[in-house]
C-alpha cells in the first residue's frame, strides 16, 4: 500500500473542539503523529508549541510557522528540564517525541540500543511530565489539565525486532496509570493512546512493504492502515472536558487491530 492512497483518505472531521487561549506543548511535533496532533490543536484555537531535534523551525521543509518552536532531545535531562522551564503556562502536555531504533538501524538488543531506547520513550515521559506538572496543576481548562501519552500495538504485543521500543511502550501504559493516581490530586489527568500503524517517517518503509503492511491489513477489521488524523481526533477528545472522568485509561486506536485473533 503506498502513502499516496493513505493520504487520499484524509477528510475533514465533523467534530470540532474548541481549545481557544488553551496552551498545549505537543514533543516530537514537527512530523508524523505529532505533527497531526499539533495541527488539530492548532486548528481549534490553541496556543501550540512543537519540538524537535533541529536547530530552528527553519530547518524543517514543512511549513511551522504558526507554533510557538523549541529544540529538544528527550534523551538528554537537561534539555527536557530547559524545556519544561521556558513554557510559562501549560493546559496539555503531548509526550509524543521518540522512535524505534530499529527503524533506523540500530540493534535494539545491544545493551546501549535498548537503554537509549527506554530513555528515550519512557524515562522522558516521566521526567517531562513531573518538569511539567506545576504549572499544568495551575491551568483553568475545563476539565483540567491533561498529560496524553503516545503508546502503540507493541505495548500489547511482543515483536522481535524492538525489545527496547516494545519495553518502553508497555511501561507507558502503566506509567499512564501510576501518573494518574498521583496528578488527580492536582486536576492533572493523565490517559495514552495505542497508535495502530501510522504513516511517519518512522513507519514509511512498512507503507511501501507489502511484508508489513499486508499482515497487519489482514487483522484490521476496518481494512486500513492510520493516518495522523485518526490518532489526533481521539487525543483532543481525552484532553476535553467531554473526558472530564476519565484518567489512567490508554485508548487503542488501530482500526480493531487489537479485537482480531
Amino acid at each position: 500500500m503506498s502513502s499516496n492512497s493513505v493520504l487520499s483518505r484524509r477528510q475533514t472531521p465533523n467534530a470540532k473542539f474548541d481549545y481557544s487561549g488553551a496552551d498545549v506543548l505537543v514533543t516530537g511535533g514537527t512530523s508524523g503523529i505529532g505533527a497531526g496532533i499539533a495541527a488539530a490543536y492548532l486548528e481549534a484555537g490553541a496556543n501550540v508549541t512543537i519540538t524537535g531535534t533541529r536547530p530552528s523551525a527553519k530547518d524543517y521543509d514543512e511549513d511551522l510557522s504558526g507554533y510557538r518552536y523549541l529544540q529538544l532531545n528527550v534523551e538528554n535531562n537537561a534539555d527536557i528540564d530547559r524545556v519544561a522551564e521556558s513554557i510559562p503556562h501549560l493546559d496539555i502536555l503531548i509526550n509524543n517525541a521518540g522512535i524505534a531504533l530499529a527503524s533506523i538501524g540500530l540493534d535494539e538488543y545491544d545493551f546501549d540500543v535498548f537503554e537509549r531506547s527506554v530513555r528515550m520513550l519512557l524515562i522522558s515521559v516521566f521526567r517531562m511530565t513531573c518538569a511539567c506538572a506545576d504549572k499544568l496543576a495551575m491551568s483553568k481548562l475545563a476539565g483540567g489539565a491533561s498529560v496524553i501519552g503516545i503508546a502503540s500495538m507493541n505495548s500489547y504485543f511482543g515483536m522481535e525486532l524492538t525489545p527496547g521500543y516494545g519495553a518502553a511502550k508497555g511501561g507507558l501504559v502503566q506509567l499512564t496509570k501510576t501518573l494518574a493516581i498521583k496528578l488527580a490530586k492536582r486536576n492533572i489527568r493523565v490517559n495514552a493512546v495505542a497508535a495502530g500503524l501510522t504513516e511517519s517517517r518512522q513507519t514509511a518503509s512498512a507503507f511501501e512493504g507489502p511484508a508489513w503492511s499486508e499482515p497487519t491489513l489482514a487483522r484490521t477489521p476496518m481494512a486500513r492502515l492510520g493516518i495522523p488524523e485518526d490518532i489526533a481526533g481521539p487525543v483532543l477528545f481525552l484532553t476535553s472536558s467531554a473526558a472530564s472522568f476519565v484518567t489512567g485509561q490508554t485508548l487503542p486506536v488501530d482500526g480493531g487491530f487489537t479485537i482480531m485473533m
